[in-house]
Parts: C-alpha cells; structure tokens; sequence
C-alpha cells in the first residue's frame, strides 16, 4: 500500500546522493525523514536524479509513480539492454541500479546522470528522444525504435518525444 509522504527533505537527498555516489544499490526500504513522514530509499534516489520539484503521485514500496514517469529498482544481476523491459510507447533507462520509465512527451529536468547504462527507446517508430547537455545543447538523440548503451556523463534534461 503506498504511503503519502512530504518530498524533497535535504537529509533525503543526502542520503541519496551519497548512495549514488558509491555506484550502490539502493533498497525500498521506509525510514522516517527529519519531520516524522515516512520515505522509501527508491523515492530519495528518485528526487535526488529527477533535479526538479516534481512530485510523485503514488509511492509504495517498490515503485515511484509521477505524472508521466515510474521509477524502480533495477532487476537484480540483469543489468544488460536485453533486461530492460519497456512497454510500447515508453522510454526506458537504467541509471544508477534504478530504472526510470517515461511515457509523457515533457522536458524532464535531471540531475547526478553520470556513468554507463542501458536504454530502450520503445515509442512509436520515428519517434525522437532528445538528450541534453547542461547548457541546452542536444547531446545525443535516440529515434525509436532503439536499444543500446549510453553515457550519461551528464545528461541534464531529457525529451522523450
């Protein structure tokens, strides 16, 4: 059952910075914030990474749900683009141990994309995803349908469509 929890706590984004830092992965686990809320360690990870104020619709213990974006913890010991499942009209990415899964045509602003990770570009065929650099510059685009590996060193701001 999710719980309805505050968002955006700075010892939350500690803690989650200093676990994506460490390349580590990051259970679901709940534990209380500063303010008494419970938050589970996949949202600190996911507000640490999305860089925005956006704010989740639902969060339970194995997924962050936001308007347009569900955010997992990574299959364990499959972390190859053939174990990225991503459903029809999706973009899908690994980062960090955690799987970020747009479906809403929005710029997303990110923060701490760095390293290697798988992505499946599964929107309609012809589709572009736009990655950007911190100045606004497109850094790579992905037209669907494509899979492969990326370097997220640093992706600032994604475009799924």
């Amino acid at each position: 059952m999710g719980e309805t929890v505050n968002t955006f706590k700075s010892a939350a984004l500690l803690v989650a910075a200093t676990a994506l830092v460490a390349g580590s992965s990051v259970a679901a686990t709940a534990a209380p914030d500063p303010d008494g809320t419970r938050v589970t360690s996949l949202q600190r990870t996911a507000e640490q990474v999305l860089g925005s104020d956006v704010e989740p619709v639902r969060v339970t213990a194995d997924a962050v749900v936001y308007d347009g974006l569900t955010v997992t913890e990574a299959p364990r010991g499959k972390a190859s683009t053939q174990a990225l499942a991503c459903d029809y009209g999706h973009l899908c990415m690994l980062v960090k141990n955690t799987k970020f899964d747009f479906y809403k045509c929005q710029t997303w602003e990110l923060s701490n994309w760095t390293g290697d990770g798988p992505f499946t570009n599964n929107q309609t065929p012809g589709t572009v995803a736009r990655f950007y650099n911190q100045d606004g510059s497109v850094r790579w685009t992905s037209t669907a349908y494509q899979a492969g590996t990326a370097t997220w060193d640093p992706i600032w701001s994604l475009r799924p469509c």
